[in-house]
């Protein structure tokens, strides 16, 4: 139980790495606020891990809008009388070329991607520095360092994560608060078939393909990307704040 009697709101645990982070997270003990903006599996991901003996609550969050993160703070203490731990992994994934993307394109995926991870730790920091601490633990990506074709805004956005992490663990340290970052590697979600689907590929296919960069010649699954986000949260980290931990089965070794 790492994580027992913390509370911690996970963003964007409607589905996929979230999901994974959510159940795995009220696993070790930790009561979870879901925090996502699609209502109907946020509710079904609060009311599974009620189901299975542990402590959530829904509360739909748009985390681009500092008032609806506000509100997700306070239903939360509400709930549960603090916050503890945040994980930021709500996110938007546009792809293209400098080109190709739009305006509207740029604004939707920093204002989730980036803004909305400055949301939700500047709304949590009251909290954190009641309890003398917490812990933050930013979903990053292999692309916050690799270049890929056509992912121009998601890099981009997941290269200001990486930095993000590093500036708010120096700022940070002093209350105590660790910040730290998770990069997955190519991990099989609802967004991956998304992607696949844009572009016209044959899914099962495309998971061999994908899985062929890893030296274990397989895609991840979000429960191995949940593990490495326990850890950072729990005191099994507790001396580790700026740094970014890379899962990705070794694809990016070189």
């Amino acid at each position: 139980m790492l994580l027992e009697n913390r509370v911690a709101i996970v963003t964007g645990a409607g589905n996929g790495i979230g999901r994974a982070i959510a159940e795995r997270f009220a696993a070790e003990g930790a009561s979870i606020t879901v925090a996502e903006l699609e209502e109907e599996p946020g509710k079904e991901v609060a009311e599974a891990i009620r189901a299975s003996g542990g402590k959530a609550i829904f509360h739909k969050t748009d985390t681009s809008d500092a008032a609806s993160v506000k509100a997700a703070i306070e239903a939360t203490v509400t709930e549960f009388g603090t916050v503890n731990v945040l994980v930021n992994n709500a996110a938007q994934f546009v792809f293209g070329t400098v080109e190709t993307v739009t305006n509207e394109d740029w604004e939707r995926v920093f204002g989730t991607n980036v803004i909305g991870y400055a949301n939700t730790v500047r709304e949590c920091l009251p909290q954190f520095r009641k309890n003398g601490g917490g812990a933050i633990v930013n979903l990053a990506s292999v692309s916050s360092f690799i270049a890929q074709p056509e992912f121009v805004p998601y890099n981009t956005s997941k290269g200001a994560v990486a930095q993000l992490t590093r500036c708010l663990a120096m700022d940070l340290a002093k209350d105590n608060i660790r910040v730290n970052a998770i990069c997955p590697g190519s991990i099989r979600t609802r967004a991956t078939d998304r992607h696949i689907a844009s572009l016209g590929l044959d899914p099962e296919k495309s998971y061999v393909e994908f899985g062929q960069d890893s030296l274990m010649k397989r895609m991840g699954r979000p429960e191995e990307i949940a593990s490495g986000v326990v850890f950072l949260a729990s005191d099994e980290a507790s001396f580790m704040t700026g740094a970014h931990i890379v899962i990705d089965g070794g694809a990016t070794i070189d």
